[in-house]
């Protein structure tokens, strides 16, 4: 066969491809979709819009094409533009669309309010949230405020990508005293003394910003605080003026954005620590009214609306003059306690009631008595950061962190040491609070 005759029916080939395609597309393309296609707005109901058919942008202008003819006789008419080679795509219900948002990584929610109005007020409405805590998508995020810096920091569970919060508009009396933090759903609340005296801040993680208020319903000090999922739960501490340790305890909602009452603990106290385990509300240590050092604890049960007293939970842990409240922390519904005077780690046995050590912690909590030192639950992993015992820090001359997945029956646990990216905070924590959200 000669070449001409094989170009010959190669070109008749193409043509028989092209008009199987123009049948196909236009069996394919609804009659009111001609030169459109149907695209998502912000509203449940779709529209018909113009697609150029040569760049694929929506809008009704298109660029024109100019043709073979046109470059050989300057032919000047404009192309109309083409046909969308699109058949009808039905729009993503809302409630799917939700879903697939709650799972993107919170890491990536800054981008989110940039898609459409109706995206960027479900994040700042905090209905996104919402979704994440009812399918169970939670990422940990954790606060940190160091001695030296004026501003909050969040981290990221690996502590990889850190970020300043926006400064705190309190007076100068709040910024510079002692403050005490704990986390409820997305809202990060941090208690201290203004000059007009005992106040609230919170930080709202949906909107990026701290907003006054609400007050404790008895504003205090020195508390103990723990969270459990979307609440939180305050107890003891002492009033505005440090005359009254108090005995009375409260729980936040964040949702409400309000306080509720409690029944009084059996107990006074103050620098005291909270946690919340075994479906309770554990205050625990501190010292009374005389200033003496309570070892016993007491456990709120919210389905009996009761206080139980729990003698000698700290019989064994020494407790000298200034120190710190005990630093506990709850991991798979476990008790561990970071002895002061010793940087032992320990673990709380419920069936004999005993204390049992797991060998030393890398970081230096006996160094100031307790204080400085960051000693949380993240996860399922104990999160312990300060000063670090080597002599070479993982965190250059800052905090040194470390991590370990915790075992009740290891003779000695392993820590793994997290690097803190470029930010180098200073190795005296003054608050640290971890959120689950």
């Amino acid at each position: 066969m000669s070449k001409g005759k094989e170009i010959e029916n190669e070109e008749e080939r193409v043509d028989g491809y092209r008009k199987d395609f123009d049948s196909s597309k236009k069996g394919m393309l609804a009659k009111d979709s001609i030169n459109g296609f149907w695209a998502r707005s912000d509203s449940p109901t779709a529209k018909r819009v113009s697609v150029c058919g040569v760049t694929g942008h929506v809008g009704s202008n298109c660029p024109r094409i100019p043709s073979s003819k046109d470059r050989s006789i300057g032919h000047s008419s404009s192309v109309e533009p083409q046909d969308a080679d699109y058949s009808y795509i039905s729009p993503l219900n809302y409630e799917i669309e939700n879903l697939i948002l709650a799972r993107v990584p919170r890491s990536e929610y800054w981008k989110l309010p940039f898609v459409n109005k109706r995206i960027s007020c479900l994040l700042k409405t905090g209905e996104l949230f919402k979704i994440r805590r009812q399918i169970g998508v939670r990422e940990s995020s954790i606060f940190i405020f160091a001695t030296g810096d004026r501003s909050w920091w969040i981290f990221d569970k690996q502590f990889s990508s850190p970020r300043k919060l926006p400064d705190l508009p309190a007076d100068s009396c709040f910024n510079l005293g002692d403050k005490e933090s704990l986390c409820a759903g997305t809202h990060l609340i941090v208690s201290g003394r203004e000059i007009d005296g005992v106040t609230v801040w919170r930080y709202e993680l949906e909107t990026n910003s701290w907003k006054k208020g609400p007050s404790m319903t008895d504003p205090r000090c020195l508390f103990a605080s723990a969270s459990c999922g979307a609440f939180a739960f305050v107890a003891g501490g002492v009033t505005g003026t440090g005359l009254e340790v108090l005995n009375s305890a409260e729980k936040y909602n964040p949702d409400t954005k309000s306080w509720e009452s409690l029944p009084r603990m059996l107990r006074r106290r103050k620098l005291c620590s909270g946690c919340y385990m075994d479906s309770k509300f554990y205050v625990i240590g501190g010292r009374n009214e005389n200033g003496h050092g309570l070892t016993c604890g007491e456990a709120y049960d919210e389905d009996r609306k009761t206080w139980e007293l729990i003698p000698d939970l700290l019989e064994e842990t020494p407790v000298a003059t200034f120190q710190s409240p005990p630093l506990i922390a709850v991991v798979n519904n476990e008790l561990y306690s970071l002895e002061t005077s010793s940087n032992e780690l320990k673990v709380y046995m419920k069936k004999s009631k005993m204390w049992r050590k797991l060998g030393p912690v890398p970081v230096r909590a006996d160094s100031h008595k307790g204080w400085g030192v960051a000693f949380k639950s993240l996860g399922n992993e104990l999160l312990v950061i300060g000063a670090s015992k080597s002599m070479v820090s993982y965190s250059g001359d800052g905090m040194a962190i470390y991590t370990c997945q915790p075992d009740t029956e290891a003779k000695e646990l392993q820590w793994r040491p997290l690097e803190c990216s470029k930010n180098r905070l200073s190795s005296f924590i003054l608050n640290c609070s971890v959120m689950l959200a």
